[in-house]
């Protein structure tokens, strides 16, 4: 006769051990609601949308960089033409002329000018293409002692020019005894202004004069 082995209480534990550890454990559940595919047709045509929708931020950014840039361009481009346009305007328009005054002590003819005028006189006049002098006296009278005077007033500034590099051949000089006083020429310091030589300094020769050399003696007739 078999005899059929007892558990013992000390054995069960351990066979409840064995045999949990010989099945396996069961797989976790997963929700198939909430699963989607990767490469299904919507998520693709999404992912070309924020592709496209990023590239066009890129290209408005970058037309608008190009744009302020082109405006700044045409900015500089204007206001260089206008600074052109000024330059040329300032360069067509006539200059008027420069009149240079020197004085003369009683009876004298001496010439003296100082430094910083006779620097830009003598500037101006070596590029001008007429150079005009006017002999004046403070004379009440029209006689010959002051018309000489004033006469040799005139020739003697119209040799320090030329002394100093004018061209000789445009060089005018006239002369007027009396009259075209500078100041009243009844008080000593208006008669002071009076005794003079006008020195015009032309920026361009005058229509219809001739530019030529008039000696001392055969100098033209004053200017009204």
């Amino acid at each position: 006769m078999n005899k059929v082995p007892i558990l013992t209480p000390l054995l069960l534990p351990w066979l409840l051990l064995f045999g949990s550890c010989s099945s396996p454990p069961k797989p976790p559940t997963v929700d198939e609601s909430q699963k989607r595919p990767v490469n299904s047709a919507m998520a693709v045509e999404l992912q070309v949308c924020k592709s496209d929708l990023q590239n066009t931020r890129i290209l408005a950014t970058e037309s608008s960089r190009m744009a302020e840039a082109a405006i700044a361009t045409v900015q500089q481009l204007a206001a260089r033409q206008q600074a052109i346009a000024t330059i040329q305007a300032r360069a067509a328009a006539p200059q008027a002329n420069s009149v240079f005054t020197v004085r003369f002590d009683f009876g004298s003819t001496r010439v003296a000018i100082p430094a910083e005028m006779s620097a830009a006189l003598i500037d101006e006049a070596r590029s001008a293409p007429l150079v005009v002098l006017r002999g004046r006296t403070d004379g009440s009278t029209d006689s010959a002692a002051e018309s000489r005077i004033a006469r040799e007033r005139a020739a003697a500034v119209r040799e320090y020019l030329i002394v100093a590099g004018v061209d000789a051949a445009r060089i005018r000089a006239t002369h007027q005894p009396t009259g075209d006083f500078a100041a009243d020429n009844a008080v000593t310091a208006g008669r002071a202004m009076n005794r003079r030589v006008e020195i015009e300094v032309y920026r361009a020769a005058p229509v219809g004069v001739g530019v030529a050399a008039t000696t001392a003696g055969a100098a033209a007739p004053a200017q009204p």
